[in-house]
């Protein structure tokens, strides 16, 4: 299944790097999301990224956007990253069912086990307004997705 500009995003409850649950559906109403699918924790093209994101976080989080960045890895390795990086935004784990949440998003590559690298800004009623989807050794472009939620 693939999740198409225009569709309501499918609801996911996860574990982020604090063993904390989050739930999609609890930004409905309050906050559009930019959902950030990344292959793997602790390597480069990702880390590059994420922490693009954190050097301009007040872009993607604060009192109208949320930025959640999932990954197949546990809530144990996102946390020593997040602590060695400074990320001060929810890493999320689509540990188990493995992948699960990608797949839905369809953005999961069985043959490797990981996600591709899947960006979906979602607005303040959970309908996907933008997305792009890159392979997992092509970094995205941060700018593109800074001006689809200018665009909300």
């Amino acid at each position: 299944m693939t999740v198409e500009v225009g569709s309501v995003a499918p609801d996911f409850s996860l574990k982020d790097q604090n063993n904390e649950t989050i739930t999609l559906s609890e930004f409905r109403g309050k906050r559009n999301v930019v959902l950030l699918f990344y292959p793997l924790t602790f390597t480069g093209v990702c880390q590059g990224e994420l922490c693009s994101v954190r050097d301009d976080l007040g872009a993607f989080q604060n009192e109208n956007v949320q930025v959640l960045a999932v990954s197949v890895d546990s809530p144990f390795a996102h946390k020593v990253w997040a602590d060695q990086q400074g990320y001060e935004f929810p890493l999320l784990a689509d540990f188990w069912p493995h992948g699960a949440v990608a797949t839905s998003y369809g953005v999961f590559n069985a043959e490797r086990g990981i996600a591709l690298r899947g960006t979906f800004v979602i607005d303040k009623e959970g309908v996907v307004r933008w997305k792009v989807v890159n392979n997992i050794p092509d970094a995205r472009d941060q700018a593109e997705y800074v001006k689809a939620l200018a665009a909300l």
